[in-house]
Formats: C-alpha cells, structure tokens, sequence
C-alpha cells in the first residue's frame, strides 16, 4: 500500500479519534463507573511555593489530603500550566501506593536533624533544642560582630558576620516578616534563592 503524506495524516486523525471516543465516551450509561481521585475532592485555590513566580495551583483535597494538583486557569500568572515541580506539588507530603491510596511521602523530613562539627552522622534532636540552638548561635555572632559606627564615624548599627537568604517555599507575607527581622538584627547582606 502507498502511503502519501496526506493519507498518512487522515489514518493518524482518524485513529486519535478513535481511540479518544473510545476512551472517553459513548459508553453505555449503566456501564460501570471507574472514579478518579479528584471525585468529591473540595477544590482550594492556593499558589504554587516553589519558586518566585507564583502560578495559581488548585488542590484537590480530600479527608485533609491534596489528591491532586492542577494549574489555575483564571490565574494571570501561568493561565492554567504547570512546570513539572508544579504538576508534582501534591508529593510533598503525599505519594499514592499500587493500590492509588495516599500514604505519608517517606523521603520528606519531618524532624529537625542535626550533624555536630566533625560527627559524620545525622541525629534526630527536637525543634525546641534546634531553634534554642539558632537563637543563640545568632545572638553571639550579632554580638561579637555588631558595628555600631564606621571608620568615618557614621552611625551604621550593623552586622557583617551574619547574611540572609531568603525562601521561595514562603509566601510573599512571610519573607516580608523574615526580611523585617534580620534588618531589626543589623543584617544588611540579603539574597533570595528565586531571584530571577
């Protein structure tokens, strides 16, 4: 059989057809139903934290679980797409087994963990000893390295010895309030890990 170019693209329109009706409908009504996860899942908009640009996601929720993620069509941002960190964003904290159940993502860290200088090993410790453990480590370097004046004399209250780098994971809200405390610290080197 000789196949021209256009033969080739009427059987390829064709055969999509066929298998899209096929697979999406004209199935008889009393024929059996397979659900989707999204099935009676609540729909909340939110915006995707991954990186700075801020595209709108809607969550598909269900007994407190995202199920799935899908692109904000409204949105003025990304107008219904997704990157691929986007489309993954409901395996943060959820993955879906063989059987298509949510179970809790075992990569994700959910307790602090820290290495002391030297050991080679993590160790599980708690968040009141770890955030102690910051607070003080801040406090003493802001302490041994504040200046309150410059060479020229100038008032400046600052410190050199401590920088700031700001979070994508975090909402505009949040790195607003971050940025207010390390400038209220004397901070003054200040980056963003999004910054495009």
């Amino acid at each position: 059989m000789k196949l021209s170019r256009r033969s080739f693209l009427k059987l390829t329109g064709t055969t999509a057809a066929a298998a899209t009706l096929a697979g999406t409908g004209f199935r008889k009504a009393h024929a059996s139903y397979e659900a989707t996860r999204v099935d009676y899942a609540k729909e909340i908009p939110s915006v995707c934290t991954f990186c700075g640009v801020g595209c709108g996601v809607i969550c598909h929720v269900r007994d407190e679980v995202i199920v799935s993620v899908e692109g904000d069509p409204d949105h003025p941002v990304n107008e219904g797409t997704l990157c691929s960190k986007g489309s993954a964003y409901s395996n943060l904290s959820y993955i879906f087994d063989e059987k298509g159940k949510p179970r809790p993502n075992p990569q994700r860290v959910t307790k602090p963990l820290y290495r002391g200088p030297g050991e080679s090993d993590w160790e599980e410790k708690e968040w009141d000893e770890i955030m102690d453990m910051v607070a003080e480590r801040i406090k003493k370097t802001r302490d041994e390295n504040f200046e309150h004046r410059n060479e020229n004399g100038d008032i400046v209250n600052r410190t050199n010895a401590i920088s700031w780098l700001g979070s994508a994971f975090c909402t505009d809200e949040e790195n607003y309030l971050f940025h207010k405390m390390a400038r209220a610290m004397g901070v003054i080197n200040m980056d963003h890990c999004a910054r495009l």
